[in-house]
């Protein structure tokens, strides 16, 4: 299992770091991504301290933590800089907070992350056939959402991600330990969204081969 979006303290998250590392080791975690949500407000804030404890942790944990953060509700315009500020302060997994149906995020959001190059473009909604094939070219990788409200799209995603190429991937959105996604649960997340079994073999690979070459 491998999480590339989920949630501390540092945001709206339950845990501190240490407590939601060992969390998802007990459930048998490759790797976890910390993706708190930030904009140009708290992005040297929470960055560097995620670094730090990843430092720390790593070496005690069978579960490898990444550093990384989620670009939320950032005008379009500035994902751009954005990302680039993250990955200088040392953010493994740059997330974009996508056009979710269900908060009012600004269109011309997921086209933005997508030509910023970020790694994962969250919960992308309704995103346009369009918007996936510059994903694919871009390398961009697009989330089957594990968290209520953000699945709903599902669904419409996994088809067009089908029908382009895309990479797809899984991803709990985790706010709370109820949240993480065991390795059933995430399966079913992608069936329920209509890939088959051999798709989520992909999926899975996906996100193995992200971290291998980080």
């Amino acid at each position: 299992m491998i999480d590339l979006h989920t949630h501390t303290f540092f945001s709206d998250g339950a845990l501190v770091p240490a407590e939601h590392l060992r969390r998802v080791e007990v459930l048998g975690y490759e790797a976890v991504a910390i993706t708190d949500h930030a904009d140009g407000s708290n992005i040297d804030f929470i960055i560097p301290r995620i670094v730090r404890v990843a430092e720390e942790l790593n070496p005690h944990s069978a579960t490898r933590l990444l550093p990384g953060i989620e670009l939320t509700h950032v005008p379009p315009a500035l994902i751009a800089d954005l990302t680039k500020r993250a990955r200088e302060l040392g953010a493994l997994v740059v997330v974009v907070h996508g056009e979710t149906v269900v908060e009012p995020v600004a269109p011309g959001t997921n086209l933005a992350a997508i030509k910023a190059k970020v790694d994962v473009l969250s919960h992308p909604g309704l995103i346009s056939e369009e918007e996936m094939v510059l994903a694919q070219a871009n390398n961009v990788m697009i989330e089957l959402s594990g968290r209520k409200g953000h699945s709903l799209t599902n669904g419409h995603v996994a088809a067009l991600g089908r029908k382009v190429g895309a990479k797809l991937i899984v991803n709990a959105d985790a706010h709370d330990p109820g949240d993480f996604l065991s390795a059933e649960m995430a399966e079913k997340v992608a069936l329920g969204a209509g890939l088959s079994p051999a798709e989520y073999e992909v999926v899975r690979n996906n996100m193995k081969s992200f971290v291998a070459n980080l």
